[in-house]
């Protein structure tokens, strides 16, 4: 028993092997947030065990079976949940500079709160993203464990011990991108920072710490949490090798990017020109007699709407102060605020919608054309400038890169079968070819597009290692080359070579592939389609036989091959091969049934594989049909003069003449007719 285990377990540990790289064990070093668990490491007494609870409990087992099947890393159900995830991190980053908005001065009492309603929804938004962020980290966590206690059993069988589920959920807990940096980027800092901190210093009158406080809280956590993006479209990439899937996701992904860019700008831009329009109503309010700051706050921080009175005597002089309201909210020429005077017509704007749009086309506007800002030299203002130019010059220049190579990827191909379309052209009629044979050439080039498009297929495979290319067209081929009867009866071995040397055609419809009398240069195996094969009997008559999937044409190399002695001269056609429709065939080229029937000559003497190349021959089929025929006539025939017998009357010399004439014709038609060697299936 100890003996047949240790297989078992060095085999389970190399197909473990199998799913990792270098780069794989680099970044489980770093990262160590393995998602997902592979069926293939479960042990066989594992798999033992799911059958006892079957008996007992079967109903869950399926259900934990399920789930335990759809965690694979590369499947499709993984794939489209983390492009959801992925839409979701970029509607988490485009929530997050809404709460700038909800900052306002009120034009009435020219004062600073916070907009209830418009962070109650905020809130609500950015709880869904949260909810959908810790349904992820859940699940991250959940598969962790689970590929981590199917790990620690496979040490303790081997005889490692090991941490075990516990110690890999532990350096899940303690990587860079693991659960520590997952809570924090869903952690309620701008809700703690509007709904506390916020209407504390309000009630305080420390206007001037409200916007820096707000700005550095902001960004504390925005920053991490682009971060957490971008890793997240990494480990996409490594997981899958591909993040969106086609080249129009590609596209949208990156203008989603530059969009969410140019909002969060915006957000900061308006929160700046709010922090400048108070700075404003600071040195006014300092300028008026028994205003302080205080007054700049309203007297309820967060405020729902309705009507309410004032009554303090401070506040409505502060309200009815013309020289402030003019200098700071009417206009911003009365006033030096550099980069943020188109925002002071959003700070004391009741629409929530047009608070949010304007700052979106702001930023859009600026990242675009990278200047046009006229700034003071006040150090904030400048250093946001230089951010904000920055930024726009990489993002735009990202986005026309990747849309470029996008679009690129997309036209090469077009572009290059344009071209070779036009050299093609310019040749036939340098050639001066008929219009019949352009057609024909033009009907290939379509047909041999629509089935490629532009890709090389053969090419590819050729480049790869010796053994991946093997495996490839084995995998590629085998299901299609088991469909040829001929191939049925034979073992693995000489399938695997058949696959690494068939090569796939495509024929377009009424062409000619092979003429009676030709030597013949390859096997063909049919896989879609129909051809017609034809020959010429004495007299001119033809013979016709089609060919459909399944069928195959050439064997006539079989009996050349095999045959001693060797000769090296190709054998003739025995018939006319004709395309009926678009035809998709594997061939198998002379020297390629030579090197298969000469290393393989055991398989070629089954009694099975004989069989399935007489019955599947076109020239035996021919033979046979005609000799069917003949005898079948001969048989009519003959009871024709039976039934004549007993009318008229019998004359004996006239009538063995008449039989030894018929039969002698029988005899001829069955000779002329295109009858297979005998020794070609003799192997």
């Amino acid at each position: 028993m100890a003996t047949s285990d240790h297989p078992v377990q060095e085999s389970r540990f190399s197909r473990m092997h199998y799913f990792s790289t270098d780069d794989d064990q680099d970044e489980d070093d770093d990262d160590t947030d393995l998602d997902f668990v592979d069926d293939s490491n479960v042990s066989p007494a594992e798999e033992e065990e799911p059958k006892k609870s079957d008996i007992l409990g079967g109903e869950n087992f399926n259900r934990r079976r399920e789930f335990r099947v759809v965690l694979d890393p590369r499947g499709k159900w993984v794939q489209e949940w983390n492009r959801v995830f992925l839409l979701v991190c970029a509607t988490g980053l485009f929530v997050d500079p809404l709460f700038f908005y909800a900052l306002s001065i009120s034009d009435t009492c020219m004062c600073l709160f916070v907009d209830g309603w418009l962070v109650i929804t905020v809130t609500a938004l950015r709880c869904m993203t949260d909810a959908l962020h810790v349904w992820n980290m859940w699940l991250e966590f959940k598969m962790a464990k689970r590929s981590s206690s199917f790990i620690g059993r496979d040490t303790n069988a081997s005889g490692g011990g090991g941490g075990g589920g516990g110690g890999y959920a532990l350096r899940y807990l303690k990587a860079k991108r693991g659960f520590f940096f997952d809570l924090f980027v869903i952690l309620p800092i701008p809700q703690i920072v509007l709904w506390v901190t916020i209407p504390f210093l309000l009630k305080k009158g420390s206007i001037t710490l409200v916007v820096t406080v707000f700005l550095i809280m902001f960004l504390f956590q925005y920053l991490p949490k682009i971060y957490h993006s971008v890793c997240l479209l990494r480990r996409m990439q490594d997981l899958s090798g591909y993040i969106s899937g086609t080249v129009w996701w590609g596209i949208a992904l990156n203008l989603i990017a530059y969009f969410v860019a140019s909002h969060a700008a915006g957000a900061c831009w308006y929160l700046l020109g709010l922090q400048r329009a108070a700075k404003c109503l600071e040195e006014q309010c300092a300028k008026t007699t028994g205003c302080g700051l205080r007054t700049l706050c309203c007297k309820e921080p967060i405020y729902y709407g309705g009507i309410n009175i004032v009554r303090d005597k401070t506040r409505l002089l502060w309200a009815q102060n013309r020289e402030a309201r003019s200098t700071c909210l009417d206009s911003a020429d009365n006033y030096d605020y550099g980069v943020y005077e188109w925002s002071v017509q959003l700070v004391t704007n009741d629409s929530r919608l047009e608070k949010i749009l304007f700052p979106i086309f702001w930023g859009l506007m600026t990242l675009s054309t990278f200047g046009n800002l006229e700034s003071t030299p006040e150090r904030l203002e400048v250093i946001f400038n230089i951010i904000v130019l920055t930024s726009g010059l990489l993002l735009v220049t990202m986005l026309i890169g990747n849309i470029k190579v996008f679009l690129h990827s997309t036209t090469s191909k077009k572009q290059a079968m344009l071209l070779r379309m036009r050299n093609i052209e310019w040749w036939m009629s340098k050639r001066r070819l008929p219009q019949g044979f352009r057609q024909r050439v033009r009907n290939y080039e379509r047909m041999r597009w629509a089935a490629t498009r532009g890709v090389d297929e053969c090419q590819m495979i050729k480049n790869l290692p010796e053994g991946l290319r093997r495996d490839i067209k084995y995998h590629l081929c085998l299901d299609l080359v088991r469909q040829v009867p001929l191939f049925q009866h034979m073992d693995d071995l000489v399938l695997e070579n058949i696959c690494d040397r068939v090569k796939s055609l495509v024929f377009t419809k009424g062409e000619t592939i092979t003429k009676e009398g030709d030597p013949v240069q390859r096997m063909l195996f049919v896989v879609r389609g129909h051809l017609q094969s034809s020959q010429v009997l004495r007299d001119g008559v033809k013979s016709f036989c089609m060919l459909g999937p399944g069928n195959f044409s050439g064997d006539e190399l079989l009996s050349w091959c095999l045959r001693r002695p060797f000769i090296e001269r190709l054998p003739p056609s025995s018939c006319t091969l004709v395309t009926l429709e678009t035809t998709e065939a594997f061939g198998l080229e002379a020297q390629d049934v030579k090197y298969v029937t000469q290393h393989f000559r055991y398989t070629f003497v089954n009694e099975k594989v004989k069989r399935s190349a007489r019955y599947y021959s076109p020239a035996w089929r021919t033979w046979a049909a005609v000799a069917i025929q003949l005898a079948w006539r001969r048989y009519q025939h003959r009871l024709t003069l039976t039934s004549l017998s007993f009318i008229r009357p019998r004359r004996p010399l006239s009538r063995s003449t008449s039989m030894e004439e018929d039969r002698l014709r029988l005899y001829t038609a069955m000779l002329t007719s295109p009858k297979p060697n005998q020794d070609d299936f003799d192997f």
